[in-house]
């Protein structure tokens, strides 16, 4: 196995998601097997209680296991299928440590953060790079995130834990990249100082970069490039210009550009091969249509939505259309502002804030023939929409929301449970699709797998009303309705499950695709 290590310096927020995400991008062009763990620093167990407009989205892998933002782009970038067990947190590791001192795993010795929690973090690093996350596929090549930047007290352990995997591993079996900021004065020159004084935080830790990437908004000269060498003991030809590109998949290519492969695979003694290009052509095809699409939202931070706007961007590599998103919060939009789009999508949330604004878009849509997608919170809206206003139910609500009739809500198999987040259904579910749907024909099966995150489901008591009113359950998993349409032209389905999480550009999602489709269609006979 060969890791490639991922740190930060400088400043958060610098990009070393997409940078892992790249660097694996790059590798797996040229045929290599790679899988990547993620290393979040916080005392959570997992980023399922926080708060999105805090951390960002909450994504969701196929076993359930509520993650980092950072997954997603693992997952998107790389075409795998990763587990809980990639996301390693601070709270897993010390609750793992504990449990095993309970039971006398340590034989009384004194337990304390090296070796012990240094060890099981090794341990768990070992043990994630090794599982398949392509089928039929054993990795080759483990990228490792560590989350937040070097210096705080929270990463320590961390990154002594790595320190000592660069000990214990052969040299050629670990490549560490360390990302900073190269910011440029007012005349134009980029200044090295904070990369000379993050590597030098870096090697007091006893870590010795091989590859520097320095983000900035254009690259650097070789002269720049030769400064940072100087002070660093780092090749020149290993310091990385990575400016900010216009769309993060396009950044592999301005990585390719750099060298960074070539520096990668000398360093861990790969290979050389040349890259397979069908990514490349792929992100580089050129728009021969545009749409604008509505996202009604009531967090009104985009990062709370990033799995969504990949998805339609993916949709819209596949179908050559540029895909433009107005977000309109859920408390304060005029239905004006939805005349002027071409589509409309209600994605997830929780809590009762901004529903009534949601439930007067999806009647917007539905009345006004404009395509919509509803997505988990979106889909039970749609029913409660439609119960309301067709079925003859006017005090249709959720058992979240409140008093009324509850046409979602808490099934009886789940109502006993009582943890927080005991009741969600997480992770892949399997749905089976009714013939001749709009939805059927989208993914051309019988039987689908999505990802699922929510607590509340369609009340069994409604269904056959909600039908005999013309409302389309058109997917089901057992006693749960899981797809709702209608008999209509203009595109209008939703999904309890979240399709944006199985969404990837080389494999965009059939829910994406079919509702930018009927954007685009749409859009044509407006013109007409």
């Amino acid at each position: 196995m060969k890791y490639i290590v991922v740190t930060g310096g400088v400043m958060s927020g610098l990009g070393k998601g997409i940078t892992t995400a790249s660097i694996g991008r790059l590798l797996k062009n040229r045929g290599y097997a790679v899988t990547a763990v993620k290393i979040d620093p916080y005392l959570n167990i997992d980023a399922g209680t926080m708060n999105p407009g805090q951390h960002g989205e909450v994504y969701v892998l196929s076993d359930g296991g509520e993650v980092d933002l950072d997954l997603g782009n693992y997952e998107r970038f790389l075409d795998i299928e990763l587990t809980s067990a990639h996301n390693i947190t601070t709270g897993k590791v010390y609750r793992e440590v504990i449990e095993k001192e309970r039971r006398g795993d340590y034989l009384g010795a004194t337990v304390q953060i090296i070796p012990h929690i240094t060890a099981q973090i090794k341990e768990f690093i070992a043990h994630a790079a090794t599982l398949q996350v392509t089928a039929g596929e054993v990795p080759e090549i483990c990228m490792v995130e560590v989350g937040g930047t070097v210096g705080d007290i929270e990463s320590m352990p961390f990154l002594e834990a790595v320190r000592e995997m660069r000990a214990e591993l052969p040299k050629e079996d670990m490549a560490l990249v360390h990302v900073t900021l190269v910011p440029a004065d007012n005349m134009g020159d980029h200044k090295t100082k904070p990369t000379q004084h993050s590597v030098k935080a870096l090697r007091e830790l006893g870590l010795q970069p091989d590859v520097i990437v320095g983000r900035s908004d254009y690259i650097m000269s070789p002269s720049t490039k030769k400064k940072i060498s100087a002070f660093t003991d780092v090749s020149a030809k290993a310091v990385i210009s990575a400016i900010t590109a216009p769309d993060i998949y396009q950044v592999p290519m301005e990585m390719e550009k750099e060298g960074l492969a070539e520096v990668i695979t000398e360093q861990l003694h790969l290979k050389a091969r040349e890259p397979e290009n069908s990514w490349y052509t792929l992100i580089s095809r050129e728009s021969t249509a545009r749409v604008s699409i509505a996202i009604v939202s009531k967090y009104g931070i985009e990062d709370v939505y990033i799995s969504i706007k990949e998805s339609l961007k993916h949709a819209g590599f596949a179908l050559s259309t540029e895909v433009d998103i107005r977000w309109l919060d859920a408390e304060t939009f005029s239905t004006s502002e939805l005349a002027d789009v071409d589509g409309i999508l209600v994605p997830g949330g929780f809590g009762h804030r901004g529903i009534e604004g949601k439930i007067k878009a999806i009647k917007y849509a539905r009345t006004h023939s404009k395509p919509y997608l509803g997505l988990c919170l979106g889909f039970q809206l749609a029913v409660i929409e439609y119960a309301r206003n067709v079925a003859g139910i006017p005090d249709a609500t959720s058992e979240e929301m409140g008093p009324g009739s509850h046409v979602i809500a808490i099934l009886p198999e789940q109502e006993e449970v009582e943890d927080l987040g005991g009741t969600m259904r997480l992770g892949n579910c399997t749905a089976d699709l009714r013939r001749g749907t709009r939805v059927h024909a989208l993914y051309g099966t019988d039987t689908i797998t999505e990802r699922h995150r929510h607590r509340y489901e369609v009340n069994p008591e409604y269904i056959e009303q909600l039908e005999e009113a013309g409302l389309v359950f058109s997917g089901t998993c057992g006693p749960r309705m899981e797809t709702c349409e209608l008999n209509q032209e203009t595109f209008f389905l939703a999904t309890q499950f979240h399709p944006e999480f199985k969404s990837t550009p080389t494999h965009p999602s059939p829910p994406y695709v079919g509702f930018v489709e009927a954007c685009r269609k749409q859009k044509i006979l407006n013109q007409e």
